[in-house]
């Protein structure tokens, strides 16, 4: 079962996932000379970012990737890549090493092969996966209604693309095999909305409704959930 944390505020909420994260690196580091941390785009993040770019710790032994990638270059303001470069690898943070989804292909579709062979050569398990929470219970670029929702709950590849019934851009997504694939694994989740989405996912329902219920009813990694309203 989920664990459940519940925050006064959003600051409360950043700093003691900061920790949380934090925490979870520096056990791994001590037993392995590289980690991977897999973070989540979008705006949410970005105090979160901040915040884990103070943490002192060996920064230039963690490898950080991508849960989704919107199929933009770097440049575009919707990328996720830059989001990740622009707040979390700077200060103490700035000598993490970092591995885009993006690779400048045409497509997400064409991108695949290379996307999986990179996600290969990663420090695995996994030390971390962070996501958020979509009001439609998205996770990474799992949508519901999505014609490539099937596979990304079933194959055993790292990648797919993605293309949203409703979201802009296409997109390529970590599957849940992948995101299943760490020590830990955290819901990032604000706001009264996404708590109803959140209690709607751990009741009775089929995940292709809900995506994240893949995350909350798998046994195999914990799953903290951090919410504030």
């Amino acid at each position: 079962m989920p664990s459940l944390r519940e925050c006064a505020d959003r600051a409360t909420l950043t700093a003691a996932l900061a920790q949380h994260v934090a925490r979870r690196l520096k056990q791994d580091l001590r037993q392995q000379e590289r980690v991977s941390l897999v973070v989540s785009g979008g705006k949410s993040p970005v105090p979160l970012f901040q915040a884990l770019a103070i943490q002192s710790l060996a920064w230039e032994r963690v490898v950080v990737t991508l849960a989704d990638e919107r199929w933009v270059p770097p440049s575009h303001a919707d990328s996720n890549e830059t989001l990740v470069r622009s707040h979390l690898l700077k200060g103490r943070a700035a000598s993490a090493q970092l591995v885009p989804l993006w690779t400048g292909a045409a497509t997400p579709e064409a991108a695949v092969p290379a996307v999986c062979a990179t996600l290969a050569t990663l420090p695995c398990p996994f030390s971390q996966v962070i996501l958020g929470l979509g009001e439609d219970g998205h996770i990474a670029s799992l949508f519901p209604g999505a014609t490539e929702l099937a596979q990304g709950l079933s194959t055993e590849a790292p990648a797919l693309a993605v293309r949203p019934p409703l979201a802009p851009h296409p997109r390529l997504s970590l599957s849940l095999h992948a995101l299943l694939q760490s020590r830990d694994l955290v819901l990032m989740i604000s706001g009264q909305a996404k708590r109803g989405v959140l209690e709607r996912a751990l009741g009775e329902g089929p995940v292709e409704e809900l995506p994240v219920r893949a995350i909350l009813r798998q046994t195999a990694v914990p799953v903290s959930i951090f919410w504030a309203p």
